[in-house]
């Protein structure tokens, strides 16, 4: 087969693809992925400052999500979110990190280990709202890691004031921070 012949055939295949998923998505008006500009660029960005304040969280929320159906990853590369295998994964990681991170000897979440996870996971978590959103899988993982990195030091900054201004333990602070976490990330995309 030619290179022109692939060029072709993939030409045709992308369109035919394109076709398939405007036909199932404009039967209704609660279509997903039919979200104007920008409604989809700000829900990337508040699924990356939910991913910046629990790494896992954002993450568990978008898979989650993406099983429901209220992200449709259907014929995209992203598509593997909506496992059964990568929500049970991320559900696993995210219980296990809301527990770690009242223990004392966790270290601050601005530290390289921890931004740099937030970060990656943002831009995961941003790429498959995008595309979901009809985003390019680029501007996703962009605007997911920014609003990761808003969500790290604004959530920083956040506890440890609070702790300082209303005198009380950071595991009271820690808590009432899982808890907006996961309803925001639950909240954000349920907008979808």
């Amino acid at each position: 087969m030619s290179d022109i012949q692939m060029f072709h055939d993939r030409e045709k295949f992308a369109a035919a693809t394109a076709s398939a998923r405007l036909t199932n998505n404009v039967c209704s008006e609660e279509a997903v992925g039919l979200m104007n500009h920008p409604n989809v660029i700000l829900i990337v960005f508040l699924i990356g400052v939910v991913t910046g304040l629990r790494s896992l969280t954002g993450p568990a929320a978008t898979s989650w999500a993406a099983r429901l159906g209220w992200l449709s990853l259907v014929g995209t590369p992203m598509h593997f979110m909506s496992s059964i295998i990568t929500v049970t994964i991320f559900t696993l990681l995210a219980v296990v990190e809301l527990v770690a991170d009242q223990l004392p000897s966790t270290p601050a979440r601005t530290a390289p280990v921890g931004l740099s996870a937030r970060v990656v996971m943002g831009g995961l978590c941003g790429a498959t709202v995008g595309v979901a959103g009809g985003e390019s899988i680029a501007i996703g993982i962009i605007v997911g890691i920014l609003g990761a990195i808003v969500g790290t030091y604004g959530g920083y900054y956040a506890r440890t004031r609070s702790v300082k201004a209303l005198g009380v333990p950071d595991v009271v602070i820690a808590v009432i921070e899982d808890i907006v976490t996961v309803s925001g990330g639950l909240l954000v995309l349920s907008r979808f």
